[in-house]
């Protein structure tokens, strides 16, 4: 049995839960499921969480082959909290997608699709270009008729991690000019002590607070793979289960997002990616799993959305 790695408890201040009403000391969570749109796997499992009740919010993946299944349904349950998953790399071998802007850019690799790796983007894309195709991506949901709560990143890749060339700015323009939260953590709290990357992180939460754009406390997930996939001693559900019980034990006061990836583990999704199948339908049974709920409940977890951040920088701006 593996010791499941528990984030340590955070430092830093905040305000965020109290100018959302919740009482003080309040450890709220929003349950994220990414990828919303990617495939079919993803949005069964999506909207399967979504309209019971088990995951809080969800991200569309427009440039993806199934968003318009995705972008529909969201348009038809304009209730939940539905955001855009703002795209710039498409990662698997087998299955890609291309920017909703066209070929003839600086997002492309030499196959017409968005890079499979950040470090390309980070390198290669255009600030005009960004800006130009992430604004597509928002509009066309829009188009459809979301009623769009939040914004946040695949990858990663707006955030200038492995180069330290990071398309915030564009990000965030773009968040105001729709009163958009983004995710974006106001701190490492619990997941590192990187001095150099805190100290980016502070400079980026200064820049959305001068764009009036709200972001979280904190940022959570787990392990995006099973660890020792593929071999004989290959991480059971229980042990992955037993590790995001510990995750959730461990959240501290404040607003914490914690993302996952839940889908129908199936021929679809297991044609579609290289790994990693597994552990998103992994995912899927976490989040209806009576031990979970119970941790839940047990912990006096504040349920939130992104929604209710949506509200409350809209509010701010009137």
């Amino acid at each position: 049995m593996t010791t499941p790695t528990v984030p340590s408890v955070p430092t830093v201040p905040t305000d965020l839960a109290d100018r959302l009403g919740l009482p003080p000391g309040a450890r709220a969570i929003i349950l994220n499921a990414d990828d919303f749109g990617m495939c079919h796997a993803a949005n069964t499992a999506i909207v399967e969480l979504l309209t019971a009740g088990r995951i809080d919010s969800t991200t569309v993946m427009v440039p993806c082959a199934w968003s318009p299944d995705a972008l529909a349904f969201a348009a038809s349950r304009t209730d939940l909290d539905i955001g855009v998953h703002l795209v710039l790399t498409s990662e698997w071998t087998r299955y890609r997608w291309r920017p909703l802007t066209g070929t003839a850019t600086t997002l492309v690799d030499a196959d017409g699709f968005f890079p499979a790796d950040v470090a390309v983007v980070e390198r290669t894309a255009s600030d005009d270009d960004v800006a130009r195709e992430l604004t597509a991506q928002v509009q066309a949901a829009l188009d459809a008729g979301v009623d769009v709560t939040h914004l946040d990143n695949h990858m990663g890749s707006v955030y200038g991690l492995l180069t330290g060339r990071d398309f915030l700015r564009p990000v965030f323009e773009l968040a105001a000019r729709h009163g958009l939260p983004f995710r974006l953590p106001r701190s490492m709290d619990g997941v590192g002590t990187d001095a150099a990357l805190q100290a980016k992180l502070h400079e980026a939460a200064a820049a959305a607070d001068a764009f009036g754009v709200e972001i979280v406390d904190r940022l959570w997930s787990h392990p995006f793979g099973l660890l020792r996939e593929g071999t004989p001693d290959e991480e059971t559900y229980e042990q992955v289960r037993d590790g995001f019980v510990a995750l959730l034990r461990a959240v501290p006061a404040g607003v914490t997002e914690i993302y996952l990836h839940p889908m129908v583990d199936g021929d679809e999704l297991r044609a579609a990616v290289d790994y990693g199948a597994t552990k998103r339908g992994y995912e899927r049974r976490l989040l209806v799993d009576p031990v979970v709920l119970q941790a839940i409940e047990d912990e006096a977890l504040v349920r939130v959305g992104w929604r209710d951040l949506r509200d409350l920088q809209r509010s701010s701006i009137r």
